[in-house]
């Protein structure tokens, strides 16, 4: 503890997103928090988007839940990918700020108290072998892994691969993402059996059609898995 103090003494704990002090390691100052939208109130139970309502305990679903089938049960998101909080997706996905994992994880921790069962198998959604060797780190296995921890749950970084590199889902309609995934994820060969009649929780940074998550959970499904849940640290709303 004394260590800290003199480590804050010479370094003063700062913003995530800016310069300004704050008073704790790996918060957000007063501005940048107001500018991030973190998720509250009523939302849709399968992937998270807020909803205009009063939350009454019953689940309810999002015109997208509604109009495609999710192979999953249940889903949570932290924040809405937008001012603030696009800038920390990215900088955590491509500006090799890793720090950003940890408050996002506890962010995501919160969101996604509601759907958290004992005996969770936590896992992420992977990357490519070629994309990961570029970018040197998944940003989704960084989130899952302190997820996992925090909530004292099971977690395999690699029970699921890519076994294609796909195209970039960038400009592609709800459809043509769901066809350019079509098949591209499976189990580890040597992790398959860690599913069997478990629920998995799967883990990504970012939902925008569900494409990625819904191949990810189909492999689960697949694979003996009893349900699947997910969990992303920002959803893509249409009033994003």
């Amino acid at each position: 503890m004394g260590l800290q103090v003199a480590l804050h003494l010479v370094y003063p704990p700062q913003c995530l997103t800016c310069d300004a002090l704050v008073t704790s390691d790996f918060g957000l100052c007063g501005r940048c928090w107001r500018e991030t939208p973190f998720v509250a109130g009523l939302v849709c139970d399968l992937c998270g988007t807020p909803l205009p309502g009063a939350d009454d305990g019953k689940p309810v679903h999002c015109d997208d839940c509604l109009a495609i089938a999710r192979p999953w049960s249940r889903g949570r998101a932290a924040l809405l990918y937008k001012d603030n909080a696009r800038q920390i997706v990215l900088s955590l996905k491509h500006g090799d700020r890793l720090d950003l994992a940890r408050s996002a994880a506890q962010w995501m921790l919160r969101a996604a108290a509601p759907i958290l069962l004992p005996g969770m198998l936590v896992a992420p959604v992977p990357l490519h072998w070629l994309r990961l060797l570029k970018r040197r780190y998944n940003q989704s296995a960084l989130l899952s892994a302190a997820v996992a921890r925090h909530a004292g749950l099971d977690h395999c970084p690699d029970l699921l691969i890519r076994r294609r590199s796909t195209p970039s889902q960038e400009g592609r309609d709800r459809n043509a993402r769901f066809a350019n995934l079509a098949d591209a994820l499976v189990l580890h060969p040597r992790r398959a059996t860690r599913v069997e009649g478990r629920h998995v929780l799967l883990v990504d940074d970012v939902m925008t059609s569900g494409a990625t998550l819904a191949a990810a959970a189909e492999a689960c499904v697949a694979g003996g898995a009893t349900g699947v849940s997910v969990l992303v640290l920002a959803r893509v709303a249409k009033d994003a």
